[in-house]
C-alpha cells in the first residue's frame, strides 16, 4: 500500500495547511502565552489526537461509499474538489485583506494540565469542519484497491506529526511567534500560498474525474 501512496504531495500539502493560522493555532498560542510551554504542548497534543477520530469517521464513510458504488465515490471526489476550491477562494480572499493573528488571553489564568489537554481535544473533536475537510481532502490520495481506513489513519498520523512539530515550535517560541504571526504581511503570504494550493488540488481532483 505505502509504495502506492502519494506521500510527498500529501506531506507538502498538509504541512502548508497546518501552518496556516486557524482556531487550533490560536488556542495553542493563547494557552502557551498565558499558562506556559507545557500547557501549550498539552493543548496541541489534545488537538492532534482528535485528528485520528476525524480520519476514522471520514474513512468509514468513504468505505461505505466505495462498497456501494464507484460512481458515488466519483461524485464525492467532485464534491470534495468543489469544497477545496471554495476553501482556496476563501484563503485568497483573506490574503487580499490580511489582518494577522489575534490572540485573546481572557479566562486562561490558572489553567491546569488536564484542562489544557481537554480544551485542545474538545475544540478539535467537537468541530465538524475537520471531518468535512478530510472527506474532501483524503479521497484524492486514497487508492480504492486498499483499505480506506488504513490509508486514512496513516495520513492522520502524518498530519499528527507535522501538527505537533509546528504547534510545539509555536508553544516554545510563543512570544516571538505571536508577534510574527500577528503581522498582516505574514498572514497574506500564508493565506495566499494555502489558497493557491487548495485551488490547485481542487482543480486537479475535478479534472481527474472529468
Amino acid at each position: 500500500m505505502l509504495e502506492q501512496f502519494q506521500w510527498l504531495p500529501f506531506l507538502a500539502a498538509i504541512t502548508l495547511l497546518t501552518m496556516s493560522p486557524g482556531v487550533d493555532t490560536i488556542i495553542v498560542m493563547r494557552n502557551s502565552a498565558v499558562a506556559g510551554y507545557q500547557k501549550g504542548l498539552l493543548t496541541s497534543f489534545g488537538i492532534c489526537l482528535g485528528l485520528f477520530g476525524h480520519a476514522a469517521v471520514s474513512a468509514l464513510g468513504l468505505s461505505v461509499i466505495l462498497l456501494g458504488s464507484a460512481s458515488m465515490f466519483t461524485a464525492l471526489k467532485l464534491a470534495g474538489a468543489a469544497y477545496l476550491v471554495y476553501l482556496g477562494y476563501q484563503s485568497l480572499k483573506s490574503a487580499m485583506r490580511p489582518q494577522g493573528l489575534v490572540v485573546s488571553q481572557d479566562g486562561i489564568t490558572g489553567l491546569s494540565h488536564m484542562a489544557a489537554f481537554r480544551q485542545g481535544l474538545l475544540s478539535n473533536v467537537l468541530n465538524p469542519k475537520p471531518i468535512i475537510f478530510y472527506m474532501a481532502f483524503l479521497p484524492q490520495f486514497i487508492n480504492p484497491e486498499y483499505s480506506a481506513l488504513q490509508q486514512s489513519l496513516f495520513m492522520a498520523f502524518m498530519h499528527f506529526s507535522i501538527a505537533m512539530i509546528w504547534q510545539g515550535v509555536l508553544a516554545l517560541l510563543v512570544h516571538r511567534a505571536k508577534t510574527w504571526l500577528a503581522k498582516p504581511q505574514v498572514s497574506r503570504v500564508i493565506d495566499g500560498l494555502s489558497g493557491t494550493l487548495l485551488l490547485g488540488f481542487g482543480t486537479r481532483l475535478a479534472l481527474q474525474e472529468a
